[in-house]
């Protein structure tokens, strides 16, 4: 398994795979994750940009030259009445299903935790569904902890 950094030439390749998160999250919360048809075209221009950003973490895994895995997460600028200017936000992680269990999860998420110490980005943070127990699991395991709840009501 080769997890490396994405180029713009992988993004056709990421699409489904975005198309497959997003539909996994609006079938659990469609009031949270009411997407617009086909999201997934709606994140090729990003993601192409994030791939040649050097503020964002962008990552594929590869194996037998397929991509079977991608993280992607910036860097964010919080707003100024706190001490912290910046923090690494992780916007979406998806393996494909036949390639679960392997620890490929674990492995593109400690990268992308690397990736950002080397920058110099003090705090990571993300969000799960609040039906995603195996997502909570992997990130406590990578050094995550609960520091909000979000709430909705319609």
């Amino acid at each position: 398994m080769l997890i490396r950094s994405a180029t713009p030439a992988d993004v056709l390749a990421v699409l489904p795979m975005v198309a497959k998160i997003c539909a996994l999250h609006e079938s659990w919360d469609s009031a949270k994750y009411g997407f617009m048809p086909h999201p997934e075209q709606r994140y090729e221009k990003w993601l192409t940009r994030l791939a040649n950003n050097e503020q964002s973490v962008f990552l594929v895994a590869e194996e037998e030259g397929q991509l079977v895995a991608f993280i992607v997460a910036t860097v964010e600028q919080e707003i100024p009445i706190y001490r912290l200017q910046e923090f690494a936000f992780i916007h979406d992680l998806w393996v494909e299903p036949e390639h679960r269990q392997k620890g490929i999860a674990r492995q593109i998420v400690m990268l992308s935790v690397e990736r950002f110490h080397q920058m110099g980005v003090k705090q990571i943070r993300l969000d799960t569904a609040a039906v995603n127990e195996s997502a909570r699991r992997l990130f406590a395991s990578c050094g995550f902890r609960f520091s909000t709840i979000e709430m909705l009501r319609e």
